[in-house]
């Protein structure tokens, strides 16, 4: 069994909170400065080793590089292709070095296209070949994509040679378990990050909270708020404990608003729960997938 710490080394911070308003369950907006070096700080001294940011994240890039991340592995993520572009090698190769300006490092650990289906597109080759050309400049070790679901995958992987992905993971989105595809990865040497763990804090809510939007699943969250009374456990540990218990996933993604929050994260931390029962996942993507919320 994974110890605690172990555990925790595996958790990543992700840091759109530091740069815009996001999040449904966020009440306090955007993470103030001295807020944002707090949670760094904690962060490192407790064995986290791992950034997650993109270009699209406002001001993150630049907050982070102002408060210092010397030493932390980073991933960021390009943003789509242009419409009208002439050079995507040029183009690529001038968001990265302004990403490494805004972050104040010489390379990044990870860099991810947030849009992977622009690699299918007529300028996917050349997205590839500047992808490449960024990790032997050494300004970039892993290349790889961003995706909403593993569908994605089975359009990309099998063209392109990719080193990182990250995929969304919890409790009732679990496409990357159920099609296959964790095992695949790990077999091939592909890093694996997850995010969506709390599905933006959703699963964290309690039913009073809950937008009214989603009642239409609600037999999902009645039988989400069963087996948590049956297992004793609080949503927090149960959401961590079944993702951390995959084998194959190296980094887990996670967005705090504070300092405390970041505190109970890696308190819950603490190793696998009881198998979840087969009927609390769900494919539907106007649940799983944020991008499909409607919510007014």
């Amino acid at each position: 069994m994974e110890s605690v710490v172990d555990s925790i080394s595996r958790i990543a911070l992700g840091t759109v909170q530091l740069g815009l308003d996001y999040g449904i369950a966020n009440t306090r907006g955007q993470v103030v400065l001295e807020e944002a070096t707090a949670i760094l700080r904690y962060a490192r001294d407790n064995g986290l080793d791992t950034l997650d940011t993109a270009v699209a994240y406002g001001d993150a890039e630049r907050r982070l590089g102002a408060i210092g991340i010397g030493g932390w592995r980073v991933v960021s993520k390009l943003p789509a292709l242009p419409e009208k572009i002439r050079s995507v090698d040029d183009w690529a190769t001038r968001v990265v070095t302004d990403s490494l300006h805004r972050l104040r490092i010489e390379r990044l650990h990870g860099l991810l296209l947030h849009r992977p289906k622009d690699l299918l597109s007529t300028c996917g080759k050349a997205l590839y070949c500047a992808l490449q050309g960024l990790k032997e400049r050494g300004w970039v070790e892993k290349i790889g994509i961003s995706v909403y679901g593993p569908d994605e995958l089975d359009n990309i992987c099998n063209f392109f040679d990719l080193d990182l992905v990250q995929v969304p993971l919890n409790v009732l989105d679990r496409r990357l378990v159920t099609s296959g595809w964790l095992p695949r990865l790990q077999r091939n040497g592909i890093e694996v990050h997850v995010r969506s763990v709390f599905l933006q804090g959703l699963l964290l809510m309690s039913a009073n909270s809950r937008p009214a939007g989603f009642r239409r699943w609600q037999g999902l969250w009645d039988r989400w708020q069963t087996w948590l009374a049956d297992t004793g456990l609080d949503p927090l540990s149960a959401c961590l404990g079944f993702v951390l218990d995959q084998p194959g996933i190296d980094r887990v993604i996670v967005g705090v608003e504070d300092l405390s929050q970041l505190q109970e994260i890696l308190t819950a931390a603490s190793g696998p729960v009881p198998a979840l029962p087969d009927d609390l996942g769900s494919d539907d993507p106007d649940l799983i997938n944020p991008s499909r919320w409607h919510l007014s």
